[in-house]
């Protein structure tokens, strides 16, 4: 089957408690509507119904130390206990020992080798690749593991021409921050629809959203608010247009951070599960995770083996 990984950093189950966490304040009524009328909160997880899936999953992994994100996302894009191996957790950016994980068998590298298409759907500015080229910027581990996999990063191009997605989902960080007012611009509902469209053309697609950890840092609610209910509107479009008897769509995060603004740096709480798509698929998914390193091995068999499909249940 077909799967479109949202990767969401830093967003972790907190409190329900308005006053320090975005989730228990946004108006978020779709994603809600979903939960059985919950927020993304702690007590939401685990959940079950006809269309989601939600679990709780363990960010520390057994290592002492706040969960951190170039370990974090090396974890779901290996299945490897990164920092029960290293003995640490490191980010943002990929150290040397991070990075040795993030070779041939990453999940971009070994889908690749297996004859299923994947990309990572992010359009990324030039800009970003000058700061590569000069050295002045370095590779966190997504884009990281999509290069060492011999895929191609997208660029401006792309996404002018419609190949790929704003980092901000709705194209206005492009006309207006990075300076391209004839930037595509969407709704958050579009840019929902438009993701599932670039989704359906690969067996695994991925999507990094980045601001959400930046909000946390710097504490900032509005921000957050603002960024969780243009959310709710992007997957209200993302799912109208997905057909989920035969994909499914996996949402989760790195580590906690936005979820408690009473602080400025990551937190030890459990990052959400969310799941879309056919029961039977979500169920298998679901079964005995607990952690992020049981996530990459659950993309790989929902992207490769035929008992996935809704046709051969």
């Amino acid at each position: 089957m077909r799967l479109l990984f949202i990767f969401m950093d830093g967003i972790g189950l907190g409190a329900d408690d308005p006053n320090i966490n975005p989730f228990a304040r946004a108006a978020m009524p779709f994603l809600r509507g979903l939960l059985g009328g919950r927020a993304l909160t702690r007590r939401a997880a685990p959940y079950e119904d006809e269309r989601t899936t939600l679990l709780a999953a363990d960010a520390g992994l057994g290592v002492s130390g706040y969960p951190q994100s170039a370990t974090g996302q090396a974890v779901l894009l290996t299945g490897v206990n990164l920092p029960a191996a290293l003995g640490y957790h490191y980010g943002p950016k990929p150290n040397a020992d991070v990075a040795a994980y993030l070779g041939s068998e990453n999940l971009f590298a070994r889908l690749t080798r297996a004859g299923k298409t994947s990309a990572l759907l992010n359009a990324y500015p030039p800009r970003y690749f000058d700061g590569i080229d000069s050295g002045k910027r370095l590779y966190s581990s997504i884009p990281l593991a999509v290069t060492n996999a011999g895929l191609q990063l997208l660029t401006k191009d792309d996404y002018f021409e419609g190949r790929a997605m704003a980092a901000d989902f709705t194209g206005e960080g492009w006309a207006g921050f990075l300076g391209y007012p004839q930037a595509p611009v969407f709704t958050p509902e579009s840019a929902g629809t438009e993701l599932a469209r670039l989704a359906a053309q690969y067996d695994f697609a991925m999507f990094e959203y980045w601001a959400s950890d930046y909000a946390g840092h710097k504490q900032d609610m509005p921000s957050a608010v603002a960024q969780l209910e243009r959310f709710d509107g992007v997957l209200n479009g993302l799912l109208e247009h997905r057909d989920m008897t035969r994909d499914l769509v996996l949402i989760t995060s790195d580590h906690g951070n936005m979820e408690d603004l009473s602080v400025r740096r990551h937190t030890d709480n459990a990052v959400p599960v969310l799941l879309f798509g056919d029961l039977r698929a979500r169920q298998r998914f679901a079964d005995g995770l607990t952690d992020l390193a049981d996530i990459a091995p659950r993309i790989w068999e929902a992207v490769t083996a035929s008992a996935w499909s809704p046709a051969a249940a």
